[in-house]
């Protein structure tokens, strides 16, 4: 009898677990839907008022229905019944030519009117010498001490890239005092061209295990960086940038489209169905110009893109902002990545388990959550109050918005590491590796995907804040771009918050600002969108 009760209460006890259970799953999958809901109710709502897709004319939705979308949908709705791999590598192929063209223009901007292409030539060519000479030095790495290689690694960069001023010129400063210097698109061309050429060859030679393959496709991609460039003298359209774009999105999408054409027998025929949106969105394009037809009157347009700030909403731009954040960006990952990787790998394989390190642990969580205003006033009295450094420059906003990002960086780094096996190290050590030779060769490698996606997610985070910059004293606007670290910088979403707030009136409400929130969330989904790419990809490796 008392055997009876008990499994009555267990079995009235399931049937209320079960009840409430589902319950609250169905509460969360309402919330989610709410949250999910309302955000593309307001996503719509900002995309309506930038992109004006309701003023074009109706013959130019015919032109595109015809050309671009009901082949595509055709072509991808086969493709989804029949081959769902082959949509997913066509589909890959057009995200990557999307993504790719606006990175790629953001480092045309940042080469064609920030730093001048001498000058990164000079740098480049500094690092290249520094890293032969640290190549050299490790093959007699059995021979020299860790400790002297590491304080010579150090001085060689340091002399290679700077020098010792009134004793000592740096390779970029010698490099720029050549009298023959070919123009800068030709500069652009052999750097950008060649680095291209460089990583295409190595791929072709890999997937086809032919290094004349390589060698004739490393050619090619260089060959069309500069008939890209030199086309633009015939054009009008500067040389210098096309030299970027193409080595930096056409080259790389073709040749992963002809990678994955001789690779992929199965999968091949996806690349239909971005060629259909490609060429369907340029015949497109061809077709309603020649015919007059009239597009969405967009407030996302290139004189938006290419125009500083003005006091009425049709004439301004986010030129300025866009170059700000490119330039804050590149100091944040400088800053931010060496001393976020190097405190993971020290607290996960180097720091002793004790108090001291568990209370590190439990502030470095805690300051991953501190509000971003907070880091905005550290930043103001460190930086600004307590180093006399002037307010609002690209370093003390890119320190600042470092400092912020940092934790983010640690937490994700150590769990990349965590991750690896602890076979993987023991069995490093049983070759007789120390204990670095194991970090640099098998933790560090084979944690550096799930590192280098957590670093994305992490600057994507910083390019969208807004208050560390208010804090340290960045102009709410800029009419220039930033030339150096020393100058003053303004970012997209502080351009949007001044259009917003200081030039406040229904234009810039209605035009401007909807246009800079569609740009910055732009930017924002392909950084997101390449940290995801990565993570499936090595993840599929692994």
């Amino acid at each position: 009898m008392a055997t009876q009760n008990d499994t009555d209460q267990i079995e009235g006890f399931g049937q209320v677990s079960r009840t409430t259970g589902t319950i609250f799953r169905y509460l969360l999958m309402g919330a989610t839907m709410f949250g999910i809901v309302t955000l593309a109710i307001l996503l719509v709502y900002v995309a309506n008022d930038a992109l004006q897709p309701l003023t074009a004319d109706a013959g130019w939705y015919l032109v595109f229905f015809v050309t671009l979308v009901a082949p595509a949908v055709l072509v991808g709705a086969y493709l989804y019944r029949t081959n769902i791999e082959a949509l997913k590598l066509g589909s890959m192929v057009v995200g990557m030519l999307a993504v790719t063209l606006m990175f790629s223009g953001g480092v045309a901007i940042l080469f064609v009117d920030i730093i001048p292409p001498l000058v990164s030539l000079s740098y480049v060519i500094g690092l290249l010498v520094a890293i032969g000479a640290v190549v050299i030095m490790t093959k007699y790495e059995d021979k020299i001490p860790f400790t002297v290689r590491v304080a010579a690694t150090g001085a060689i960069f340091f002399l290679s890239l700077f020098g010792i001023p009134g004793y000592y010129h740096s390779i970029p400063e010698m490099v720029q005092k050549i009298p023959v210097i070919p123009t800068e698109w030709v500069i652009v061309t052999l750097v950008f061209g060649g680095i291209g050429a460089v990583v295409v060859g190595q791929y072709f030679a890999r997937i086809r295990e032919n290094t004349k393959v390589g060698i004739v496709a490393g050619a090619a991609a260089l060959g069309a960086t500069g008939l890209a460039a030199a086309s633009g003298m015939f054009t009008g359209v500067n040389p210098t940038a096309l030299a970027v774009v193409t080595a930096g999105a056409f080259v790389p999408t073709a040749a992963y489209a002809g990678g994955a054409a001789l690779t992929r027998e199965r999968e091949r025929i996806g690349l239909l169905f971005a060629a259909v949106i490609i060429f369907g969105s340029l015949v497109g394009a061809g077709v309603v110009d020649a015919l007059g037809f009239a597009g969405p009157q967009s407030w996302v347009n290139w004189q938006f893109l290419t125009s500083p700030h003005s006091g009425s909403a049709e004439n301004a731009g986010l030129y300025p902002a866009i170059g700000g954040s490119i330039l804050l960006m590149i100091t944040v990952a400088a800053l931010s990545f060496p001393i976020g990787v190097g405190s993971a790998v020290y607290l996960e394989e180097y720091a002793p388990d004790n108090t001291f390190t568990r209370f590190i642990d439990v502030n470095i969580s805690n300051l991953a959550g501190v509000p971003s205003v907070v880091y905005g006033l550290l930043g103001l009295g460190v930086f600004v109050t307590y180093l006399g450094q002037p307010t609002g420059t690209v370093l003390i906003g890119g320190a600042t918005l470092a400092l912020l990002i940092l934790p983010i960086v640690i937490i994700s780094s150590r769990e990349a590491i965590r991750s690896v096996p602890q076979d993987m190290r023991q069995a490093s050590y049983g070759m007789g590796a120390t204990r670095w030779q194991t970090v640099k060769n098998v933790v560090l490698p084979e944690a550096f995907p799930g590192i280098l996606t957590g670093t994305i997610l992490a600057l994507g985070r910083a390019i969208g804040e807004t208050a560390p910059l208010i804090m340290i004293g960045a102009p709410n606007v800029l009419f220039s771009l930033p030339t150096e670290l020393s100058s003053k910088v303004s970012a997209m979403p502080l351009q949007v918050y001044a259009w917003s707030s200081l030039f406040a009136s229904e234009d810039f409400y209605t035009k401007a600002v909807p246009a800079g929130v569609v740009v910055l969330l732009a930017v924002l989904l392909a950084m997101n969108s390449v940290a995801i790419v990565l993570r499936n990809k090595f993840e599929s490796e692994s």
